[in-house]
């Protein structure tokens, strides 16, 4: 058994804008594991200027990973601990090599085509004429979770956005006696830390009038103090996503939660060391009555096949955020679809294995 890696650069098919920037490209790298006719892929997936092993050292770790692939499963997991978007490659690829095709790593009804993943619409940050589009987008595509990206353009604008989605359809999270009504809609916002802690109470109760499901990461990351208070007075329940990156002890996770007591975590396995840890943060969380969803971090459709399956098989009915396949213009060619506001996998289609083929 031996193991190569290779990189790839995903194009935007438009720029996507975050409080972070414009994205307009996106890196990634492959594991390749190969033994006869038997192989695997995993996807390393490093996401430049927010994860933990976006430092150097990064492409000699993969580049030691492969040369040591054979070693023993617990050894590598602990040397690739404190490189959390590598040992989420090797996971993946590993468990690509063992199983019975390259891309069915957790069979189920969703991998035999009968089984499907509730998602949220992702809004991209932009003018408020880029987002109403955006929105109307979403709706058409039978999405009845939406979350919008907040924090890039003027405050009172992205509230006239949320209110114009209000004003027609009614939230989800309205006590009825009835089923859900297909008008009804769940708002998400993320703001990727855009809020400064001193304004973050006065703008999430702005955001409570429109019956907002959640916040993800309101201030910038490791305030756990300021984050814990935002937490019990928010208006707007919050999700932590930023926060827990670059933690990597069982210890730490135990004290990262307890100290801020958010009502969510979002867990992207690429930022968090793989599927092992993402097990180890929801027990976690679970245990502490805190809810949890799963989100793909720009991965190719390599990356983003894998979390899919290994999300179907926790039995979560909550809206995912596993919508970004669509993203890029040079994706990787696979059989996950999007219909009405849920992913699917389309057994009739196939992969494009060209880009692994040494």
């Amino acid at each position: 058994m031996k193991a190569r890696y290779i990189s790839h650069t995903l194009h935007f098919k438009q720029p996507s804008g975050t409080s972070r920037g414009v994205l307009k490209t996106k890196d990634t790298f492959f594991i390749i594991i190969e033994h006869e006719e038997n192989w695997g892929v995993g996807e390393v997936n490093l996401f430049r200027g927010l994860s933990y092993d976006d430092r150097e050292g990064f492409e000699e770790k993969l580049k030691w990973t492969c040369e040591n692939i054979g070693k023993k499963p617990a050894e590598m997991m602990e040397e690739l601990k404190e490189w959390p978007s590598i040992l989420f490659g090797y996971e993946m690829a590993v468990k690509s090599y063992q199983s019975s095709t390259p891309f069915e790593l957790f069979p189920s009804l969703f991998t035999q085509g009968q089984g499907a993943i509730n998602i949220n619409g992702l809004v991209w940050m932009g003018d408020q004429d880029f987002m109403q589009r955006q929105i109307e987008e979403k709706l058409k595509q039978g999405f009845d979770c939406i979350k919008l990206k907040i924090g890039a353009i003027d405050f009172g604008k992205e509230l006239e956005l949320l209110k114009s989605v209000r004003s027609r359809f009614p939230s989800a999270a309205e006590d009825s006696p009835k089923a859900r009504r297909e008008s009804e809609i769940t708002l998400r916002v993320d703001a990727n830390g855009a809020f400064s802690p001193d304004e973050a109470a006065e703008k999430l109760e702005k955001l409570s009038q429109f019956d907002i499901h959640s916040i993800e990461q309101p201030i910038k990351q490791n305030q756990w103090e300021a984050m814990a208070q935002v937490c019990e007075i928010s208006a707007v329940d919050v999700a932590l996503d930023e926060e827990l990156i670059g933690i990597t002890d069982r210890e730490e996770k135990i004290k990262c939660l307890e100290t801020i007591k958010p009502q969510y975590i979002i867990l992207k396995p690429a930022l968090v060391g793989g599927f092992q840890s993402t097990r180890e943060w929801i027990d976690l969380a679970e245990a502490r009555n805190i809810g949890w969803w799963i989100t793909s971090a720009l991965e190719s459709n390599v990356g983003l096949n894998a979390i899919a399956q290994f999300t179907y098989t926790l039995g979560t009915t909550m809206p995912q955020g596993l919508g970004t396949g669509g993203l890029f213009t040079n994706n990787i060619e696979c059989p996950l679809e999007i219909k009405n506001g849920k992913l699917i996998c389309n057994a009739n289609r196939k992969w494009d294995t060209n880009l692994f083929k040494d």
